[in-house]
């Protein structure tokens, strides 16, 4: 969905060459969910699940001033 590999992929860009390893596998684990879910934690349709409400979630969110509710 271009609307997560816009998300997903600027943060990417931005921050993937200062990640460690753990950094990384969770992202690439956030990744591996569904587009369409990731779009409703995205955009507040849906809350985001506390298993996937992680720093690096929230990190995502900063960087593109993404507020959740």
């Amino acid at each position: 969905m271009k609307e997560m590999d816009l998300i997903l992929g600027g943060y990417a860009d931005a921050h993937v060459a200062a990640m460690d390893a753990q950094a990384l596998a969770e992202f690439e684990a956030l990744m591996e969910i569904l587009d369409r879910d990731l779009v409703k934690w995205f955009t507040g349709e849906s809350p985001v699940p506390a298993a996937h409400d992680t720093a690096l979630f929230r990190a995502i969110c900063a960087h593109h001033r993404i507020e959740l509710t």
